[in-house]
């Protein structure tokens, strides 16, 4: 695969990336009634992944029951559909700069493999976080910040602190 080291193309400006999701993010409060969020569009996934593999098991589990059902039942809440337009815009995104393509972001001091497997982990760390949490980091930074609840913006300065600091410690894979 290709690096990113040998071709560097514009990114979209950050202005008009924030006044985009500033304007969603309007939008959802005043057409769901509530912010964004993307666990909640995992778990259904999930759900109905389980489902596929262990039908009895899947709707014995209080926390995934509620997803059956009905036909389609696991399609009736908006952050399917949410999940599914941040692909389509990251895709837009990237075709629309010029980004889009085969290659691997990665530094000069890890491989292919590496770069994969650590975001994979990194993935499931946050992901297993989230549940933990009862949301993920959009819902609580985007949704919670935009209401000014204490709660999510102590969130958001842990986070970006727990950030800088894992920063020192892998930093020398990516200069």
């Amino acid at each position: 695969m290709e690096t990113t080291e040998n071709k560097r193309l514009a990114y979209w400006p950050n202005i008009w990336a924030g006044i985009g999701l500033g304007l969603v993010l309007i939008a959802t409060f005043y057409i769901a009634g509530r912010g964004l969020g993307g666990s909640g569009a995992l778990s259904r996934a999930t759900a109905v992944g389980l489902h596929a593999v262990a039908s009895e098991h899947a709707e014995s589990l209080g926390y995934f029951a509620r997803y059956f059902g009905e036909s389609g039942a696991w399609m009736n809440d908006w952050l399917v559909f949410q999940v599914f337009g941040i692909f389509l815009g990251g895709l837009f995104g990237a075709i629309t700069a010029g980004r889009f393509g085969k290659a691997v972001d990665k530094g000069p001091n890890i491989s292919n493999g590496q770069r994969f497997w650590y975001a994979f982990l990194g993935g499931g760390i946050m992901g297993w976080g989230a549940r933990l949490a009862r949301g993920c980091t959009s819902g609580q930074a985007l949704s919670g910040g935009a209401t000014l609840a204490a709660g999510s913006w102590a969130f958001m300065l842990a986070m970006f602190a727990g950030g800088f600091i894992t920063a020192f410690f892998v930093r020398k894979l990516w200069f």
